[in-house]
């Protein structure tokens, strides 16, 4: 598991543009990586703060809120514009840590709602401050939400999390409804001995309240890492404690998201969406369109393998196009076919 400690490499990118020639991607041209999968979603990283502790992602050290080496919101408007206007990403989502803590987010939303050709802008967060500024978010131009949920049970809650807020989540949940951030989804990570007796609560919850609620296999990565074959539970395991509360199974959608979704009967007459993101039983890494960026400019192509580098010095002290892409470039040469087997991050850098 990599620490607070450890540095992140940072390549030197004035030899790597003598092996990327900046000629090679053409204004309008898609990113893509060294297998051919086209890059249209960027999942940026707000910050490393979060007012969580969860024990599947806690970090080391809990991050703040005025980091001068993490990206500004006019850089971040820069980024993210080029990307969509020259390399025609399409979705971007806004991660953490929980990027609620950013001060400045009102502005970072608005920056990026504006930009022409982006078709959706979203943002994951636990939730604890979200009935306050759900209206501030939607007016500003987020289009919807995912919100972290493990358990409806304010014990287990507070184990999983570190914090005791279930209702306060259950709030901006409501919230998040009424000011039309839609649909809204709910993340729940599955840990055996922790909330796997909780999942047909946390479905009859979606159902009455019209959610799609994701559940997520346990990753190698982070604190459970060590613990992770005895911790963890697959998709075939969700299904079978579901059986209860559900007659039938009919499948809905995949393509590229990462979870699969299916739309289940329940055995009262009511349907919800099911999403199961199947990173270990079930890899989807072929169909995979997405890079993640750090808010410190650390570029990860993907969430379990080492970062590939750090794009700041394409950014400040000014915004330079042609040394980001040979950058971008770079670091998705190094993508895998594949994942590896465990995880070299800490998920509050890398946004999940």
């Amino acid at each position: 598991m990599l620490n607070s400690s450890v540095s992140l490499p940072v390549l030197d990118y004035q030899s790597e543009s003598s092996r990327c020639d900046v000629d090679a991607i053409r204004p309008g041209e898609n990113l893509q990586d060294a297998h051919g999968r086209r890059v249209r979603y960027l999942r940026l990283s707000l910050t490393s703060a979060c007012s969580m502790r969860c024990l599947y992602c806690r970090p080391t050290t809990m991050g703040h809120d005025h980091d001068p080496s993490r990206m500004t919101p006019v850089e971040i408007e820069r980024l993210v514009r080029h990307l969509v206007e020259q390399r025609n990403v399409r979705k971007v989502r806004l991660t953490g840590g929980e990027p609620t803590s950013r001060s400045d987010l009102l502005e970072i939303i608005r920056r990026l709602s504006a930009i022409r050709g982006l078709e959706d802008l979203a943002m994951t967060t636990n939730g604890l401050t979200l009935a306050r500024h759900a209206d501030d978010y939607r007016r500003a131009g987020l289009r919807r939400v995912n919100i972290s949920l493990d358990s409806l049970d304010p014990n287990r809650f507070e184990r999983v999390t570190g914090v005791r807020g279930v209702t306060r989540v259950i709030e901006g949940i409501d919230a998040a409804q009424a000011a039309g951030l839609l649909p809204v989804k709910i993340n729940t990570v599955v840990v055996r001995d922790e909330n796997t007796a909780d999942l047909p609560e946390l479905i009859l919850f979606a159902a009455d309240r019209g959610l799609e609620i994701r559940l997520i296999e346990l990753m190698p990565m982070g604190p459970l890492a060590p613990q992770w074959a005895g911790r963890f539970v697959s998709q075939q395991e969700m299904r079978k404690s579901l059986d209860p509360i559900v007659r039938s199974w009919w499948h809905f959608s995949s393509g590229s998201d990462a979870a699969r979704v299916d739309l289940a009967e329940l055995r009262d007459g009511r349907c919800v969406r099911i999403g199961f993101v199947t990173a270990m039983s079930c890899r989807f890494c072929e169909a995979c369109d997405r890079i993640r960026i750090g808010a410190d400019g650390t570029i990860y192509p993907c969430l379990m393998d080492h970062p590939a580098g750090n794009l700041m010095r394409a950014l400040r002290p000014e915004f330079d196009a042609a040394l980001l892409d040979r950058m971008l470039m770079s670091s998705l040469a190094e993508k895998k076919r594949e994942h590896p087997a465990t995880g070299a991050g800490i998920m509050t850098r890398i946004g999940g």
